[in-house]
């Protein structure tokens, strides 16, 4: 949601304090900047303290934060507090770990792609939310009432466990096991007989990993690129509809002027929304296809061909065609970044281990055509690979 908020949120506040092109853009780059140094804290207090604890005061922390910037007197306020989110967001990302220790090997590939319906999901409310709200009410309420769904979620950890995985490996048996014995009640079965038992890992998570020689080419190839490409083509959309820099056939170019010079100021008319609505659905709409990649040809051919299909659709976006042409292409774009997310969450998710995911993050500038040829040099196939404790 955040992400798309921002999307949505960015022509207003163009608008509403007249911002230059590099302020607007600033906006996406603090909030990435705070999510990139959160992450790598959030991370190794993950793999400390807990997954659970992360994820919960990443949810907090985020709403508290998002709910300030709703009233925002300021461009600079805005954009401290935005960084702000960008910090909670990275502590919310840590879910990812905490789903992937709880699911098994064989059920990863079916069940991970499917998160991509709730990140779509979030999404489209936000854009609905702009379509219904922002006409009538402004920015500033629409911000308030995106907040509806995260405190619900604050008053249902009560009923999400801690990872039994990190459990075991913080040497805290007793809870492992109670978690289990949750989880098996849940599904109306009992745990084999015996004692589980495992030594504790003394060292569960560094940043030197990502850099150590195992793991280089997943942190620097895998991330640059899936962050670079799927955000691009979220904030990108955005900018391209609010400045009519499309190269479409049927498009009328306006532009607003102010007495300190041009300025765009055009806010999102009804025919935008549906097309931000239209292209996050390309997000689900292939994911039966990402779950059968995922199965027959495994993880690094299926970065590679992502990868090469995501860079030809970004170059397709530049052919001149028609409204109708250019939702299209962008639905497909979508559809073949956010497949690509997907794989990349859980390949280093099985790479790294008990590692953090998001120690994994990093700025993103490579392009799609690069990233492909070094997914296929990629030392490490992890298909129905279990998750093993790091030594």
């Amino acid at each position: 949601m955040e992400i798309m908020l921002l999307a949505v949120v960015s022509p207003e506040i163009r608008c509403e304090w007249r911002l230059e092109d590099w302020q607007v853009a600033l906006v996406s780059m603090i909030v990435f900047l705070g999510f990139m140094v959160c992450g790598v804290l959030g991370g190794y207090i993950a793999d400390r303290y807990g997954r659970w604890k992360v994820v919960f005061g990443g949810f907090v922390w985020s709403a508290y934060f998002s709910l300030l910037t709703s009233f925002a007197p300021s461009y600079g306020w805005f954009i401290f507090l935005r960084s702000m989110v960008g910090c909670g967001v990275a502590g919310v990302s840590q879910g990812f770990v905490l789903k992937t220790e709880f699911i098994p090997a064989k059920h990863r590939a079916f069940l991970l792609p499917l998160a991509s319906v709730f990140w779509m999901t979030g999404s489209m409310l936000i854009i609905v939310l702009g379509m219904l709200v922002v006409p009538t009410m402004g920015w500033r309420w629409m911000i308030r009432l995106s907040l509806t769904p995260s405190i619900i979620l604050i008053f249902l950890f009560m009923f999400i466990p801690e990872s039994a995985r990190y459990n075991v490996s913080a040497g805290n048996i007793q809870a492992a096991v109670n978690t289990l014995n949750r989880i098996a009640t849940m599904n109306r079965a009992s745990l084999p007989p015996g004692r589980l038992m495992e030594p504790p890992v003394t060292e569960r998570g560094s940043w030197r990993t990502l850099l150590s020689a195992a793991f280089r080419k997943t942190s620097f190839l895998l991330w640059f690129v899936a962050s670079f490409s799927y955000y691009g083509s979220v904030l990108s959309s955005s900018e391209l509809l609010e400045k009519n820099l499309l190269c479409v056939t049927d498009a009328v170019q306006v532009r607003h002027h102010h007495e300190a010079g041009r300025c765009y100021c055009i806010p999102f008319g009804f025919n935008d929304y549906q097309t931000l609505l239209i292209s996050c659905l390309g997000e689900v709409a292939l994911v039966p296809v990402n779950i059968c990649m995922l199965s027959l040809i495994g993880r690094r051919k299926s970065l590679m061909l992502l990868q090469l299909l995501s860079a030809i659709l970004f170059m397709m976006i530049n052919i001149c065609t028609t409204m109708f042409g250019f939702t299209l292409l962008l639905f497909l774009l979508r559809s073949l970044v956010s497949m690509n997310f997907n794989v990349v969450y859980i390949y280093t998710a099985e790479v790294l281990m008990s590692q953090s995911v998001i120690l994994a993050l990093s700025p993103f500038a490579v392009s799609c055509v690069i990233c492909a040829a070094g997914s296929f040099l990629l030392p490490i196939e992890t298909k129905g690979r279990a998750l093993l404790q790091s030594s």
